[in-house]
Order: C-alpha cells, then sequence, then structure tokens
C-alpha cells in the first residue's frame, strides 16, 4: 500500500531563556522556529540544540519526529489551540504515527538518511511550555510520544522534502509496542529482552531496559 508521508512542519532552533507560569524561567531547546532548509548532520540539524544534554540529543536523538495527527486530539482534549512544533520536534509528520513506525526503519528525507532509534520520553518542559500541567502524563497514556532518529547519511533538508521508507526494520517492533514496555510493562522481561535485541535500538534505551532485566533476573534467580 502506498503511504503519502510528509512533513507538515520543519523547525529548529538553539536553546533559549522561557518564562513560564508568568514569571519563572527556564533555559530550553524546546521553542524551535519554521524554517525552509537546513543542513542535517550526525548530531543533529545545523542550527538546532538541546539544553539538557543528558535527555536529550546525541548521534542516537539527532532528529526528533512527531505525528501530526496527535495535534488534534491534545486541541480537542485540552480545549486550546497548539503552536506548529509545540512538543520541540524538528519534523511534524502526516502518516507516521507511532504504531505505523518500527525502531530500526531507515527513512530518506531530502537528501539525507535517518534510522529511527527509540521513543521519545516526554519531559515536565513540555507542560511548562504549554501551561497544561497533564499533558505530559497524557502523552505518556496514550504512547503518542513522536520518536527520535540517528542519521545515516547527512543531506540537506528542505520543509517540502518528501519522507521515503528505504528499510522497514524484519522485526517490525513499533515504536508504540516499545513505549507500552517501556512506561507500563516494567515486569515484562521477555518483551524487554525482544526490545533490547533489536541492533539498531539508541543506547540509552538499551542500558535502561537491561538495567530492568538484571534486577527481575537477580529476584527471580
Amino acid at each position: 500500500m502506498l503511504v503519502n508521508r510528509e512533513i507538515v512542519t520543519f523547525s529548529i532552533g538553539k536553546p533559549k531563556t522561557v518564562v513560564y507560569e508568568e514569571s519563572k524561567e527556564m533555559v530550553t531547546g524546546i521553542c524551535k522556529d519554521q524554517i525552509a532548509e537546513a543542513f542535517l548532520t550526525k548530531d543533529g540539524f545545523n542550527g538546532d540544540g538541546v539544553a539538557d544534554l543528558r535527555f536529550h540529543g546525541g548521534p542516537d536523538r539527532a532528529v526528533c519526529i512527531y505525528p501530526f495527527e496527535h495535534y488534534a486530539q491534545w486541541e480537542d482534549e485540552f480545549e486550546r489551540p497548539l503552536p506548529r512544533s509545540t512538543f520541540g520536534e524538528n519534523l511534524t509528520v502526516m502518516n507516521m504515527v507511532e504504531r505505523d513506525v518500527y525502531v530500526g526503519d531507515i527513512y530518506q528525507v531530502g537528501e539525507a538518511v535517518i534510522q529511527v532509534t527509540q521513543g521519545r520520553v516526554p519531559c515536565s518542559t513540555i507542560n511548562k511550555r504549554t501551561g497544561l500541567p497533564l499533558i505530559m502524563k497524557r502523552m505518556i497514556d496514550t504512547g503518542y510520544t513522536g520518536y527520535l532518529c540517528r542519521v545515516i547519511k547527512e543531506g540537506l533538508v528542505k520543509s517540502d522534502s518528501s519522507i521515503t521508507l528505504i528499510e522497514q526494520h524484519p522485526d517490525q517492533i513499533s515504536i508504540a509496542y516499545c513505549n507500552e514496555i517501556y512506561f507500563r510493562g516494567q515486569k515484562d522481561v521477555d518483551a524487554m529482552k525482544r526490545i533490547v535485541a533489536i541492533e539498531p535500538l539508541a543506547e540509552e534505551w538499551r542500558k535502561s531496559l537491561q538495567k530492568r532485566i538484571d534486577k527481575w533476573e537477580t529476584v527471580k534467580g
């Protein structure tokens, strides 16, 4: 079946000081600006950046993608419009929701080639940025987190670049499945082992899940 994947919004931005709750401040890279084009390197888009390198950025998390379809749900649920790139994503995309995207899938975007590595782990910055204290929890509840990618081939990406699936990973373990196990299946050792066995999985997720596996196997042993 032919899937018409497309970029709805293309955004980048360096970390900046943002005011939230009227008078509090934080330094964050979540507020990005729409652009026409940018060169994608192994470390991310030129002109893009993150504030907290412990949880964001790096080669396994060079590109952040969020499905456009979820915006309608959040706007309906929270009864307010959301700005473009609300979740700090670089690419807001159509027809690439979490249940249809597998860890290890490889896509061509413009001149660049990227590979899906993990689900995005939402943080409280999203609550602060939107002024919606429940949205991070709801993203986790629904699994509507978006996902992250590494860069296999560097190249220029434009706002109207096409997105093409080059190679679907044979294990076919979706981001939606990984999210379910990561957030709610902490005792499902067999499922965690399935995910850890995916070679292209981001190293941080592998370490986190392996730590849980080791914990439960020690308890059982």
